[in-house]
Formats: structure tokens, C-alpha cells, sequence
């Protein structure tokens, strides 16, 4: 067996890894940025925000584009499109322009994860979904933790424009090996064996019947997947908090210099790398032992999530940098250990013809956190001169959704009386 579908994920985990490079190197530079072209914290907490307003519009676009016109070419087009925005980063010369800049990157940045899940879907059976998702994404934390050192010594050596402009390149290359490595589904690829073929396609976990499909809206209103909407607008907005402001945090508040914060925060980012990479195994793994996927992504969700929002808001109340650091890692951890039981809620609720179109609208309530979020702590610290109240929210934030998910993650009544009958049966 050639085990095509791994090297599909190995490409993927490169892209992602590309994409949180790109992503993370404006909150990397976001110092000197700032202080070149004269931007307040509320301000520049509308430029992180900026980025979300059109990343959310396209996680939905994204997905029903690769539902219409496949994975492999969307992703394609993204990823050229976002290495192009982020070298033009670097030519941005005031807060217009800036604004300008983040929202069209956040646009094409959009379809990645959507088109992710489209694309592990097509090239993996059921029992494989989350761990293959799980890998393949993994790529995005280890792209946060060498965008620290990556950006800020490059910034430090030669001025954030020409950082911008060399972290650019990465995705323009990975296109090329994308183009010739990967096909949109199995059958199209030329090296695909037989049985690996019929592994593929003989576990699905929802028909792809297209007269089974029904429409948009009664998935939308699924408990399975308002709480994935829920739980994941809390993930994202510890991630989106860490991911733009942390670095902030450490060196306005904290007072490290530039290269001091870089090294800092490979940390929690290369546990977030390690926590991803396990988030798949974790679920799936649960899911064989006890025969029940909804059981097994409901207590990933619900300690995973719980734990990330104990220590961020912990990370704020200590009076040490260590102490703070070492609270964000393990969040970071724990919150990425949960970060592909979100998708497989869904592959376990929705057929391969709607998946692009559900997984777009979850993905785009969940990044409504990142419009919301890094602007509301702009807010924050410039009205309290302090971290502490923003900790506390996103903290907050990811309990009562852990909450959600308990409430909501429940076995279907069908389910419940099959159960039943079964048990009276025997």
C-alpha cells in the first residue's frame, strides 16, 4: 500500500505550518510596527481585528467554494493569494493602508481550515479523520513558534519590511510541490492503490448519497453542531488572544525586549504543536475504545477547553513572567489538544456534499472571536493600563462554553430509544 493519503497530510501540515508563519508575524513585529508608523494599542487592536472581519467572510466562502469547485484548487488559490498579501505587508506606509492590507490577507487566509477538513474527508476513512486532521494541522502552532524567532530577528537585523518580504517566499514555493503531489480525491490520483482506495472508501461516517443531503439550514441547527460553534468560538478566542496579543503583553507589560519576547514565546507554541499533533489520536482513540464518537469529542472538548481557560485566566493574575509564560503554555497545550475534535464533530454530522458549506459557517461563528476579541483588549488595556481584565475575559469566555458543550453534546433521541430497546431486547 502506498499511503498517498499521508503524504496529502504532510503537505497539508507544511501549508499550515506557512500560514501561521504569515499569520503570526505582524504580532511579532507588531512593536516596531507600531512605533514606525504611530499606532495606539486601540488602534492597532483594530488592525488585528481588521484581519478577522474578512477572514470569517471567507471561512464560509471558502468552504462552499471547495464543496462546488474541490479542495485542491481553492486551497491553491489561497495560498497564493495570502503569501502575495503578506510580502505587501511590508509596504504599507500608515494605519490606512495597514487596515487595508490585513483585511484582504484575512480573506484569503479564510478557506484553510474548511478546505482542510474537505480535503482529509475525501482522503481519509472515518476511523483515520481526526488523527489525519489532527497531523495535518498540527503544522500550525510549529509555524507560531519559529515565527517568534524567525520574525523577530529578522526584524531586529533588518527592519520588519524585509521580514515580511522573506517569510512570503515559503508559500510561493509550496505551491509548486502542491500542484504536482496532490489531486482533489483518491480516484484522480495516478499512485493510489486498490486496497488503499477501499480502505478510503468503505468507512464514511455519514452516506454521501446526494439524496440523502438535505439543506443547509437543518444541519446548522444540529446540537452537535451549535455546540461545535459554541466550543470553538471559545478556542478561538484564547488563541486569537495569544496569537495577537500576548507577544504585546510581554513586552508593554512585562517589559522584555524584542528578541527576549521571540525566544519567550517558542514556548507555549511548540507545546500547542505537540497538543495538536496528539488532539486527533486522543479522539480517535476514545472513539475505538468505547464505540461512541459523540462521547469520545465531548470529554476532549469539555477538559481540553476547561483546562486552556483555568490557566489563561491564571496567567493573568501572576506576578511573575515565568509564572505567566508557563500558564500560557500550558493553556496553549491544552487548548490545541482539543483543536481537531471541532472538525470531527462535524465529519461525524454532515455528508462530504455539505461539509465545506457546515464547516465554513462553524469556522466563521468561531472566528467572529477574532473580530471581537483583539479589539475589546486593545479597549481594555488602554482604559486599565493592564492586562488583568483581558486574561479574565477569555478565560471567562472558554468556561462558558465548555458549559455549552455539556449541555448541548447529548445522544439523539433516536439513539437513546435504539439504546433502550436494545437493552430490553437482551
Amino acid at each position: 500500500m502506498t499511503n498517498i493519503r499521508w503524504r496529502i497530510v504532510l503537505l497539508l501540515f507544511i501549508a499550515g505550518f506557512i500560514n501561521y508563519l504569515d499569520r503570526s508575524a505582524l504580532s511579532v513585529a507588531a512593536p516596531a510596527v507600531a512605533q514606525e508608523l504611530r499606532i495606539s494599542p486601540a488602534s492597532l487592536g483594530l488592525v488585528f481585528s481588521t484581519f478577522f472581519i474578512g477572514y470569517a467572510a471567507f471561512n464560509f466562502i471558502g468552504g462552499w467554494a471547495a464543496d462546488r469547485w474541490g479542495g485542491k484548487r481553492v486551497f491553491s488559490g489561497a495560498i497564493l493569494a495570502w503569501s502575495l498579501l503578506c510580502g505587501a505587508t511590508g509596504l504599507v506606509t500608515g494605519f490606512g493602508s495597514l487596515l487595508a492590507v490585513r483585511t484582504f490577507f484575512g480573506m484569503a487566509e479564510g478557506p484553510l481550515a474548511t478546505t482542510i477538513n474537505k480535503i482529509v474527508n475525501n482522503w481519509f476513512p472515518h476511523k483515520e479523520s481526526a488523527t489525519a486532521f489532527g497531523f495535518a494541522n498540527c503544522g500550525l502552532p510549529l509555524g507560531g513558534a519559529v515565527a517568534g524567532p524567525v520574525v523577530g530577528l529578522l526584524t531586529a537585523a533588518y527592519g520588519w519590511r524585509v521580514a515580511f518580504a522573506g517569510v512570503a517566499c515559503f508559500g510561493l514555493l509550496w505551491l509548486i510541490f502542491w500542484h504536482f503531489m496532490a489531486t482533489d480525491k483518491p480516484h484522480q490520483h495516478p499512485r493510489v492503490s486498490a486496497d488503499e482506495r477501499r480502505l478510503i472508501e468503505s468507512d464514511r461516517s455519514v452516506s454521501d448519497d446526494p439524496a440523502d443531503v438535505k439543506p443547509l439550514g437543518f444541519y446548522l441547527k444540529q446540537p452537535a453542531i451549535l455546540a461545535a460553534m459554541i466550543s470553538y468560538f471559545g478556542y478561538s478566542y484564547i488563541l486569537f488572544f495569544f496569537l495577537t496579543w500576548f507577544p504585546s503583553f510581554l513586552t508593554m507589560d512585562r517589559h522584555l525586549s524584542l528578541k527576549s519576547m521571540s525566544l519567550a514565546t517558542v514556548l507555549p507554541w511548540l507545546l500547542g504543536f505537540i497538543g495538536y499533533g496528539l488532539s486527533g489520536v486522543l479522539s480517535d482513540l476514545i472513539f475505538r475504545r468505547t464505540g461512541n464518537a459523540l462521547r469520545a469529542r465531548k470529554w476532549v472538548l469539555i477538559v481540553c477547553l476547561g483546562a486552556a481557560g483555568v490557566c489563561v485566566t491564571l496567567a493573568g493574575a501572576v506576578t511573575t513572567t515565568a509564572g505567566a509564560l508557563l500558564l500560557m503554555a500550558v493553556a496553549v497545550f491544552a487548548l490545541y489538544l482539543s483543536g481537531s475534535t471541532y472538525w470531527a464533530l462535524i465529519q461525524d454530522t454532515i455528508p462530504g456534499p455539505k461539509l465545506g458549506s457546515v464547516g465554513g459557517c462553524v469556522h466563521a461563528i468561531a472566528n467572529c472571536a477574532g473580530i471581537v476579541g483583539p479589539a475589546v483588549t486593545g479597549f481594555l488595556v488602554q482604559q486599565s493600563h493592564t492586562f488583568f481584565s483581558a486574561f479574565v475575559l477569555a478565560g471567562g469566555i472558554a468556561l462558558a462554553s465548555v458549559l455549552a458543550v455539556a449541555i448541548l453534546l447529548r445522544p439523539r433521541a433516536s439513539a437513546r430509544r435504539e439504546s433502550s430497546e436494545a437493552r430490553i431486547c437482551g
